[in-house]
Formats: C-alpha cells, sequence, structure tokens
C-alpha cells in the first residue's frame, strides 16, 4: 500500500537532526533541486535503487513490479536529454502501490505525471524519450546529487525537500 499522505514534515526532521553533520550516514539531505510532478506532492517510503543513463529500460521494469510502498531513486546521472519516466510508467506505478519515484534526471509528460497518483520528483522536464541501448543495474547504491542512496534507507518527500536516512523516521514522530 502506497504511502500517499503521511503525516510528516521534512522539517521536523531536520529540526530534530540538526545538530548532527550535514550528509552523515543516518539523515541526508538532498540539495533542493528537485520539482515535484506527481499527482503526491508528500511521500515516503523504503528506498530501492537502480541506476541507467538515458535508457529506462531499469526503472520500467521495476515500476512494473510490485511497490509495497517503497521509494524508487533512479540515479540517471543528472542527464536531462532523455526522460526516464512518463506518463505510461508513472500509471504502472501507481497501480504497482509505489510511493514514489525520484529521478536525478528528467521526466516527460507532464500532463499525465500531475495524474497520476504517485510521487514523483525529478530535475526538470524533456520530451524526448530513452534510447533503449545501455541498460542499467538495479539494487546497488547510488550517489544523487552527492549523496549516498543505498537501498533500504528511508526516503521522504514533501513541499520543503527530500530527506533520507538509514533508518525510519517516521516513528519518531508525537502523532
Amino acid at each position: 500500500m502506497a504511502n500517499t499522505n503521511p503525516l510528516f514534515s521534512t522539517c521536523d526532521f531536520g529540526d530534530e537532526f540538526k545538530a548532527e553533520p550535514l550528509q552523515q550516514a543516518r539523515f541526508r539531505v538532498l540539495p533542493p533541486v528537485f520539482q515535484h510532478y506527481g499527482a503526491n506532492r508528500s511521500f515516503f517510503g523504503p528506498v530501492k535503487t537502480v541506476k541507467c543513463f538515458e535508457d529506462n529500460t531499469p526503472v520500467k521494469a521495476a515500476l512494473e513490479a510490485p511497490g509495497h510502498g517503497a521509494v524508487l531513486v533512479v540515479d540517471g546521472g543528472s542527464s536531462l536529454r532523455r526522460a526516464l519516466v512518463g506518463g505510461n510508467i508513472a500509471d504502472s506505478a501507481a497501480k504497482n502501490g509505489w510511493a514514489g519515484i525520484v529521478v536525478d534526471g528528467a521526466v516527460r509528460d507532464f500532463a499525465e505525471l500531475q495524474l497520476a497518483q504517485v510521487g514523483i520528483c525529478a530535475l526538470a522536464l524533456t520530451p524526448l524519450p530513452t534510447d533503449r541501448q545501455t541498460p542499467g543495474n538495479k539494487d546497488l547504491p547510488v550517489i544523487i546529487q552527492g549523496v549516498p542512496i543505498k537501498p533500504g534507507d528511508w526516503l521522504y518527500a514533501d513541499a520543503d525537500g527530500i530527506v533520507v536516512s538509514d533508518q525510519p523516521l517516521h516513528t519518531n514522530l508525537n502523532t
């Protein structure tokens, strides 16, 4: 089941961890370079990863499988030349129970992405689809905008930003 309306604030997490060294293994903050494109502007879940460059084959394969409330983090090498997620793939993610997708790269089909009931964050939009020539890898540690992320970490995204932790943070909240 996707976590689509969580009771958390990345700012609250920032307050909680402000005394800790920035970008340490326990709590990390992604730079404010990502835009929200999906219908769900606030999402969280355990991380699964794929790494690919201008070929979304592993992204499509991952999001066509059951997500169980996870967040797919895509290391697209920050490329803005080809879109790694579009409307059809976003629909698959929503139907298969993914909480969100964070793409260190571009996406496309803006109008369709806005309707997809999943969180989607990416660097930018581009109209070009991928060039399926260099399939990537999955389930490995990645570096997103200088921040290390590994499968099994927890990612939280809302209007104020994206944070990553090596353990769930939402259990620490007084709700």
